[in-house]
């Protein structure tokens, strides 16, 4: 018997045809809901930390002005036919306005946080928290400038402030990385400014290992900075006008406000390793003194080779009061013109932070002219 050919669908088979298609239908809807639950909840999370990082912009003040050099024209000019432009007190002078601090904070907020991935969100945002002024914080004059007591403006603020003149001056306590922290509510210091970076995420160098390699990126903080009265100075007090070939001469280095404790041996790896630290508000560190043989006083030298002396000084001693200590040179090796130096070191050799951009580092140096055997020494200075 020939079966019809076109037979009924059986109504089981049907079933579950639609039972499959109607899971899946539901599959398909539930992933569907969890990616845009997830993706609210994202939103939401990215608007929570923006409007926590905006919030944070409104707090921030201008720091108080600090003193500048008292014979140095103020501003930026050009010199050289315009080629070369010259920065007073290295821009301590070019003071940011509080208005100016929050701008460039809620635009770096805007750029990083945020991401201006929200489409209206940079308007909304920008809109709520574009006062400068809010209620309970201080008044602020046309140009933006804080209008509080003088104790007010120069405490410490109450957010971290990226700095007018110099981001990397800012103390271990403010330094964070060029992207967002958690949370994404505090802009790093020199938000705004377009730094080029402040963290070895961005370098693709190797990590420096405490020893004495170039193309490296040293990730060690810089540290602690202690107050202008506090900074370390140091003085070359005396040096012979001029020396014989190989022929011992004694350098007399005074310093003040270094405590001379702290020395790791860059042969051991101790080079780049160790932040600046304080006690008492005093560096911790050591002093070094070097001699080289200038090829030429018209030009700078060649910072590759080797000296021909050079020694760190570490002898527990240094603090407020300043002191001197003598450093025995065994002799010079050829005649010319010698420079010999002598600069502060923190505990990783570095020359130590200063409060202000516009002091002066702990260093000195003075010239000495190296006689061949044959001629005649000068007569002393009166």
């Amino acid at each position: 018997m020939r079966r019809a050919k076109y037979r009924r669908a059986s109504r089981r088979s049907t079933w579950i045809g639609g039972q499959r298609r109607i899971i899946a239908a539901v599959a398909v809807l539930v992933a569907f809901g969890g990616i845009v639950a997830v993706t609210q909840v994202s939103d939401a999370s990215t608007r929570r930390a923006t409007q926590r990082a905006l919030s944070a912009c409104n707090t921030m003040k201008a720091p108080s002005g600090t003193g500048l050099s008292t014979e140095t024209k103020p501003g930026t000019w050009t010199t050289n036919g315009g080629t070369v432009t010259q920065h007073a007190d290295d821009g301590a002078g070019d003071v940011a306005t509080t208005a100016e601090l929050r701008r460039r904070c809620r635009e770096w907020v805007l750029e990083n946080v945020g991401g201006n991935s929200g489409g209206d969100q940079a308007g909304p945002s920008a809109t709520t928290t574009s006062a400068d002024t809010k209620a309970g914080e201080p008044s602020t004059d046309p140009s933006g400038d804080p209008s509080g007591s003088p104790s007010e403006s120069s405490s410490a603020p109450s957010a971290p402030v990226p700095s007018p003149s110099d981001s990397q001056s800012s103390s271990a306590s403010q330094s964070s990385p060029a992207s967002p922290p958690a949370g994404g509510t505090t802009p790093p210091p020199g938000a705004g400014l377009g730094i080029l970076t402040n963290s070895c995420d961005t370098s693709s160098l190797p990590p420096h290992d405490g020893f004495q390699v170039g193309n490296r990126c040293v990730s060690t903080e810089f540290g602690e900075v202690g107050v202008a009265a506090d900074n370390p100075s140091l003085l070359i007090t005396r040096a012979p006008r001029s020396v014989a070939v190989n022929t011992p001469f004694s350098i007399t280095v005074s310093t003040r406000n270094l405590i001379r404790d702290r020395f790791l041996a860059a042969g051991k790896g101790g080079y780049y390793v160790e932040s600046s630290v304080l006690r008492d508000g005093l560096v911790r560190g050591h002093f070094h003194t070097a001699c080289r043989m200038l090829g030429s006083t018209s030009v700078a030298p060649d910072a590759a080779p080797v000296p021909a002396f050079f020694v760190a000084t570490e002898d527990s001693k240094g603090g407020r009061v300043p002191d001197a200590v003598t450093i025995n040179v065994p002799g010079l090796p050829v005649a010319g013109t010698a420079q010999c130096a002598s600069w502060a070191g923190d505990g990783s050799h570095r020359i130590p932070m200063m409060e202000r951009a516009n002091q002066t580092p702990a260093f000195d140096a003075v010239r000495i002219r190296v006689r061949d055997g044959a001629e005649p020494q000068p007569a002393p200075a009166n």
